[in-house]
Formats: C-alpha cells, sequence, structure tokens
C-alpha cells in the first residue's frame, strides 16, 4: 500500500537518499528544503502540513551543524542548531500527530547521530540539540504507546554529506593536514573506521517506518561499528 511519506532536509544528503528509498518502495514522497518548508517556522510548517493533508510516515531529517570551542560558541550559533535540530522536530511531530492518533497509525523516524548519546568536542550546540531532538522522540514514544503510531530515532556516525565535506574542510583550515587525512580523523571516531554512505541510513530509517515495526516504539538505532550500546 502506497504511503504518503515526508522527508524534511530532503533534497540532499541523508534526505534525499531517504526518499528516493520510499519513492523505490512505491511510496508518495515529499521531501521539502527549507524554501518549501522552514522547519523553524511555526506557521510555514502549520500551512504545510495543513495543505498536504494526512502523513503517514514523518522523517524529521533537517538539520546543520557547526563546530567550535564552548568558549567561542555564539549564542546564535547555539540557538539556530537547536531551532533547526530540535525546534524543526518539535513543530514537524506536533503537526502529524494528531492526525495519525485519530487514524492509529503513523511511523515518526528522527534522524539524529551519535553525538545524542555522547558528547564531541567543540560541537556543544550540536551535541545538545540532538539530545534534545531524541529526547523529544522518546516523551513522544511514551505518548503514543500502546496505540499504531510509533516514534523512534537513527543516530549515525559521520556520513558522507555536504555537512562533513564541511567539517573536513574546517579540519584541513585548522590543522593543515590533506583532504584524506582530514576524512580519516573523522572516520577514526567510530569503531566503523570509515564515513557512512547516506544509503545506510536510509535503510535504518526504512527498517523503522516499515509496517512490521509496530512493536518498535521509544528506540535509538546508532549506526557506528558498535561503539555506543543504546
Amino acid at each position: 500500500m502506497s504511503r504518503i511519506v515526508v522527508v524534511t532536509g530532503g533534497t540532499r544528503g541523508i534526505g534525499a537518499a531517504i526518499a528516493a528509498r520510499f519513492r523505490a518502495a512505491g511510496d508518495r514522497v515529499h521531501a521539502p528544503g527549507r524554501a518549501d518548508c522552514d522547519v523553524t517556522d511555526e506557521d510555514a510548517v502549520a500551512r504545510y502540513f495543513e495543505e498536504l493533508g494526512p502523513v503517514d510516515v514523518l522523517v524529521n531529517n533537517a538539520g546543520i551543524s557547526a563546530s567550535a570551542p564552548l568558549a567561542k560558541t555564539s549564542l546564535e550559533q547555539w540557538r539556530t542548531q537547536f531551532e533547526v535540530n530540535a525546534t524543526g522536530a518539535f513543530l514537524c511531530t506536533r503537526a502529524v500527530l494528531p492526525g495519525m492518533r485519530s487514524r492509529d497509525t503513523g511511523r515518526i523516524v528522527t534522524v539524529a547521530s551519535t553525538a545524542s548519546h555522547i558528547g564531541y568536542r567543540y560541537t556543544a550546540g550540536y551535541t545538545a540539540s540532538k539530545h534534545a531532538a531524541v529526547g523529544l522522540m522518546r516523551a513522544t514514544a511514551a505518548e503514543v504507546t500502546g496505540t499504531g503510531v510509533t516514534a523512534n530515532a537513527v543516530c549515525p556516525a559521520f556520513v558522507r554529506t555536504d555537512m562533513t565535506a564541511a567539517s573536513v574542510a574546517r579540519i584541513r583550515e585548522r590543522t593543515g593536514r590533506d583532504e584524506a587525512d582530514a576524512e580519516a580523523a573523522l572516520a577514526a571516531a567510530s569503531p566503523l573506521g570509515r564515513l557512512l554512505e547516506p544509503d545506510e541510513v536510509a535503510h535504518a530509517v526504512a527498517f523503522f517506518a516499515a509496517p512490521e515495526a509496530a512493536a518498535i516504539n521509544g528506540q535509538t538505532l546508532v549506526l557506528d561499528g558498535g561503539g555506543i550500546q543504546s
């Protein structure tokens, strides 16, 4: 049965891979970028989902990151990451949840990060906002326990995306390493020893969204090769 799937931040990287996977399965996929639906704008989110109608699967994928030592992290950087990574997930979840509850069916999957489980240096805003996104998922899961709606999160290590490429560029700028060495430094942050590919994250999201995953609620699936036990 074809489902209505919304993947926020779905125009590139992980979001594009997730959208492609659902389309390949025959689902009707909407993959809004910021120009289509600014997830930090309460009115814009409300309009988008009202015009769209019932949603069967919501993937909270829109996200941003910034890197700086805590003492040099600006309030604007802190707030911006929270607005996109946490508030965006909240607004979109709030928009679809009543309809899912009324139909007693639905899947909400949040793309978080290994940073939602542990702290990384120079990522105070990102780490804190991803912790908040997972906390939101768990609170949502508690509210829908025993219904046909589930909420879960996928938590990958570094993925080969534009966001990671920006992190590689920052390492090169600050340390003088070449691109290969800078990428290897990120890959070494997880036991996997390499960057994940977007399709690997998309597979995990599709797993949580599957009809057969109805008994899985309030869980995090960590993709890092076994370093974090969730």
